[in-house]
């Protein structure tokens, strides 16, 4: 009697040693210490990319299970990644090189911004600017701006507006009542000035212009500068623009297509301009005399061109080092710093291993400054010296791996450095380098330090509030204002701040501390009060009157915020009295709630 072969086994074994030896590679790389987080997760990723290889290979070729099952579970998993493929896009990655995926049936961004009108209350809005990248000194501080107030959970902060916005990395310069950006829509590169109590769109300027990359996304990555009236951008195809603040009108224009047309930096230009005396600094990283620009105000003719390092991410930043001011460059694999004048280079000194560098340098003294930067290369405190000869030179005072600033610019505070380390807040001592702590996971946000305090719009899309000191972070409060990757750095004036991301903007205000203000008589506040009190009256909004005269009494200043829901009616009001200061009084003051 004939008897049925048996069928073979599957062969497990070798599956098992698989999955093992994978689990084991993943251990031992999850275990031992590093100082790049970027470099482990990209060899996580790989490994677990040769591990499911090795497991396709060996159920195709050695598990020994029959033909047809083979090819019929091969099938399976075909299908399964191509729906897997067809439901998700790539829409870049964290600042820790973890891949983000989008469902492919939610659209990208694009704005739709609601016109706005031009007034004279844009130009004064009492409050202080922040006209260009990390505020009026260039540096992630604010000494003398409003008193932000510490209990977010009695008086929690509150979204003014918010709206769609097209994919860029760039913050918000802020003037007056007007704020700049740029955004991408298709393939054009658009700056954009909004009103910012109302989000509306005062005007707008497109250049045809597209950058993109795999990891960095789409769009321009620096933040306009705003001066004397005028707009600097610099796009990330290379593109410097020179734009009417009042009207987006161009002035003139100038391309690193033509200027340096060989090559730029592997993720766009992202340096923001640097307003100098009669000249705008852009960083262009070419060799032969092109890595420094600087171009005339006026008209946009070449000032100079200097340097031959190539570009990276931070922008150009005006330091008096060792009495000699000079604009310092902090590119690949060198430092520079260039005369001002003639961009004659001052001192040079070797940096990174080709890396990319973000976070600005901090000064620290007379003749000191900090540079860090992230991927495993660290801080340094160097000192300019300056010979018998006037010649400058800089030499290491300490170098240190306890910050490490990927993107976000770190700030001196009464002898301490405060920073992202990869990500995660810490303090550093600034005489000899070492760490006093480090604590909480903000990931690559941004900081913003205000009077003592410490906002920090984390990666995550969350304001934090902290009072950090050399025993502590202090964390006092959060809010959140996105659901996605927050790269873009925040753009405060007075109590309002701007945040946004590659797809959103929003304008959040946020508490203060109320200090008595002091009483007056004057009949024009009287005047303002009372034309305010009667339009309020006429639209049935009784509360808001009556809140006006508490003003009045109490105060007898403008009334700071005339809100409530007939906002709109009273600025229509107010465009109807040229005459007068009312418009400025509460146009310029108010919020649309």
């Amino acid at each position: 009697m004939n008897q049925i072969p048996s069928r073979p086994r599957i062969h497990w074994l070798s599956a098992v040693v698989i999955l093992c030896l994978g689990a084991l590679a993943l251990l031992i790389v999850r275990l031992v210490p590093t100082t790049e987080l970027q470099v482990r997760n990209i060899i996580l990723f790989v490994v677990g990319l040769v591990t499911l290889f090795l497991l396709v290979l060996w159920w195709l070729f050695a598990s020994r299970s029959p033909w047809r099952l083979r090819l019929g579970v091969f099938a399976v998993f075909l299908v399964l990644a191509g729906s897997f493929a067809s439901a998700f896009r790539f829409h870049g990655v964290t600042g820790d090189f973890i891949p983000i995926l989008k469902a492919r049936w939610t659209q990208p961004a694009t704005s739709a911004f609601e016109k706005g009108l031009d007034n004279p209350a844009l130009d004064h809005s009492g409050r202080a600017d922040f006209p260009q990248y990390l505020g009026p000194d260039r540096n992630a501080v604010i000494a003398d701006g409003t008193e932000l107030a510490r209990d977010w959970e009695k008086e929690p902060p509150q979204v003014l507006w918010r709206q769609p916005i097209g994919p860029a990395w760039s913050g918000f310069a802020i003037v007056g009542n007007r704020a700049v950006t740029f955004e991408q829509r298709s393939d054009s590169e658009v700056v954009v000035c909004l009103d910012i109590l109302t989000g509306k769109l005062l005007w707008e300027h497109a250049d045809t212009a597209r950058f993109a990359s795999s990891f960095g996304d789409v769009g321009p990555r620096s933040t306009p500068t705003i001066s004397g009236g005028r707009v600097f951008t610099y796009g990330a195809t290379g593109i410097t623009n020179c734009l009417d603040l009042a009207t987006g009108r161009l002035i003139w224009q100038r391309a690193m297509s033509k200027d340096a047309p060989k090559g730029r930096p592997e993720w766009g230009y992202a340096g923001s301009p640097l307003v100098l005396g009669d000249k705008v600094i852009v960083s262009a990283g070419q060799s032969h005399n092109k890595s420094l620009f600087a171009y005339r105000l006026a008209d946009g003719e070449l000032a100079w061109r200097n340097g031959s390092q190539p570009a990276e991410y931070a922008s150009p930043a005006f330091l008096t080092l060792a009495g000699v001011p000079q604009i310092v460059s902090f590119n690949m694999i060198c430092i520079t710093a260039h005369d001002p004048a003639t961009g004659e280079i001052l001192w040079e000194y070797p940096w990174g291993r080709r890396q990319p560098c973000c976070a600005q340098p901090v000064p620290v003294g007379a003749n000191r400054v900090v540079f860090s930067s992230g991927y495993g290369v660290g801080c340094e405190l160097l000192e300019i010296e300056r010979d018998a000869a006037g010649k400058l030179s800089a030499r290491s005072i300490w170098k240190t791996l306890n910050l490490k600033a990927k993107m976000a610019a770190f700030i001196h505070r009464d002898g301490h450095l405060y920073g992202l380390d990869d990500g995660t807040l810490t303090c550093i001592d600034l005489r000899d380098g070492s760490r006093k702590w480090k604590s909480g996971r903000y990931g690559h946000g941004q900081l913003l330090f205000v009077g003592d305090v410490l906002l920090v719009t984390a990666e995550s899309g969350e304001v934090f509030l902290l009072a950090p000191t050399p025993d502590g972070p202090n964390e006092l409060a959060r809010f959140r204002v996105f659901n996605a990757k927050t790269w873009n750095p925040p753009a405060l004036s007075g109590d309002l701040l701007l945040m946004r991301t590659d797809q959103e903007v929003a304008c959040v205000r946020l508490p203060t501390v109320k200090k008595p203000q002091a009483v007056s008589s004057s009949p024009a506040h009287r005047d303002n009060d009372d034309r305010a009190r009667a339009v309020l009256e006429d639209a049935g909004d009784h509360a808001a009157a009556e809140e006006v005269v508490e003003r009045s009494t109490a105060v007898g200043t403008k009334n700071d915020v005339v809100c409530g829901k007939h906002f709109c009616l009273i600025k229509n009001f107010v465009r109807r009295q040229p005459e007068g200061g009312f418009a400025c009084d509460i146009e310029a003051r108010g919020a649309e709630r």
